[in-house]
């Protein structure tokens, strides 16, 4: 793509709306504006001015409200106009069009954004996080990409990058003027620099453990033998009734899946078949999905049924769940308790027809996943699989740096693993990075942004 191009394309949503936008942006944003429009009064940065976006023949098309931002106070850091139609299709798609045989192409997916990268009006982690910020599908994870879109994971980087750059000039200094006495950096004084380094850049890449969970979410299969409550319960923690609950045991047949929100993070939650002893066709295939939905679930949860004896059918079916990976075992029914029938076991009482022990589900479900302490964090953590990749694999060259320093290895050779080091922190941040893995990221962004 030609950079040096000015560009346009709607962004807003397609559908019919009360108003939509066609943003313009480059060097000629503000004469293909003038010849699209025509204002009531002259264009001024910041300010919104009435105009009627016009046909081929000037005939009015519809009544808009143009804004101008001019370079360098604009979201590309060029002269940006943003042009706000009514919702029509036909109006907006007029508007584009009428924008391209004026001197603007049309923009590529991501290219507004790109701009704003390349033009230094933002990094490399903020421009992914503008992406997250698009895709976010509750309140928390847009808080989250908010806060990343304003530099919160470039706020922990650039010191870690600085420090990591004043030990490297510190021993490049000491071997180029050796003659001149300038003292080398004895090992304690390399450890007490490079140690706080490592430790912080792994602590870094490991908050990707919870980023990932934030950004992507999780799955939660519920399951238990039949009438323990699992559609109850499902549909507690859906707040809306999706799955049929009767007394009749082996009601559901199917999985039934649904997205639920659990202190923000989307989890995908799947109402099982009852897991029991049957010659019936279909409940057979349906207990199988059961099984598979526990092997593919981030987190089972199995219910007990309260009422009812802990049996070896229960036993057998904890211990497979555990098996299968992480395993969070409830009781349910616990309104309807008359004597704890499995006293002896700590599991979560809770009642899928009252409410009753809910709400410290949810959080003990979370708290199987991710510790409450990373939970706290707001957003100086990584969500981007590419750079826990990097932060890995700079941690992994500080951990050799720091061997080779221990064993009183020559500067020269320590220095290698530190610019090794170096090397994806500037990949992080944007600063070598290849242009295929620029493109890849861009492209993965909506047009219009």
């Amino acid at each position: 793509m030609n950079l040096r191009d000015t560009i346009a394309a709607i962004s807003t949503p397609p559908g019919r709306g009360g108003l939509g936008v066609v943003r313009i942006s480059g060097p000629l944003a503000r004469a293909v504006t003038e010849a699209c429009v025509r204002l009531r009064s002259e264009l001024l940065p910041r300010m919104a001015t009435l105009g009627e976006l016009l046909a081929d023949d000037d005939q009015i098309v519809d009544q808009v409200v143009v804004t101008y931002f001019a370079a360098p106070r604009s979201y590309t850091a060029e002269d940006v106009v943003e042009i706000s139609c009514h919702g029509a299709p036909v109006v907006l798609r007029h508007c584009l069009d009428r924008a391209t045989r004026l001197g603007a192409r049309l923009a590529e997916p991501g290219e507004f954004t790109f701009r704003a990268f390349l033009n230094g009006r933002i990094d490399l982690p903020q421009a992914e996080a503008v992406r997250d910020l698009i895709d976010a599908t509750t309140l928390y994870q847009a808080r989250v990409a908010a806060l990343q879109t304003k530099g919160s994971v470039s706020r922990r980087l650039t010191p870690l990058k600085n420090q990591l750059l004043e030990l490297i000039s510190l021993l490049e200094a000491g071997i180029d003027f050796a003659e001149d006495d300038i003292s080398v950096a004895p090992v304690t004084e390399i450890l007490r620099r490079l140690e706080p380094i490592h430790n912080e850049t792994l602590a870094l890449a490991r908050s990707f453990l919870y980023g990932n969970l934030v950004r992507n979410g999780f799955s939660l299969a519920i399951v238990g033998r039949p009438n323990a409550g699992k559609s109850s319960l499902f549909n507690c923690l859906l707040r809306q009734d999706r799955a049929i609950v009767t007394d009749i045991p082996g009601t559901t047949r199917d999985l039934v899946s649904e997205t639920a929100e659990f202190g923000g993070i989307p989890v995908r939650l799947v109402d099982t078949a009852g897991i029991r002893e049957t010659g019936e066709v279909i409940e057979t295939l349906g207990i199988e999905r059961s099984f598979q939905a526990m092997s593919d679930a981030d987190l089972t949860i199995v219910l007990l049924d309260g009422t009812a004896d802990l049996n070896s059918e229960d036993e057998a079916l904890i211990s497979t769940a555990r098996e299968n990976g992480r395993c969070l075992v409830v009781v349910n029914k616990s309104d309807l308790l008359t004597r704890d029938v499995i006293a002896g076991h700590p599991y979560p009482r809770v009642s899928a027809v009252t409410g009753q022990g809910i709400a410290e589900l949810r959080t003990a479900v979370l708290d199987q996943l991710i510790p409450q302490t990373e939970r706290e964090m707001q957003g100086g953590f990584i969500t981007s699989i590419r750079q826990e990749h990097l932060l890995s694999e700079a941690a992994q060259m500080l951990a050799k740096a720091l061997e080779a320093a221990k064993l009183g290895l020559p500067h020269e050779l320590l220095l290698l693993d530190l610019y090794c080091a170096l090397q994806p922190f500037d990949a992080i941040t944007g600063a070598t990075t290849a242009d295929d893995i620029l493109n890849r990221i861009f492209s993965s962004f909506c047009i219009g942004k």
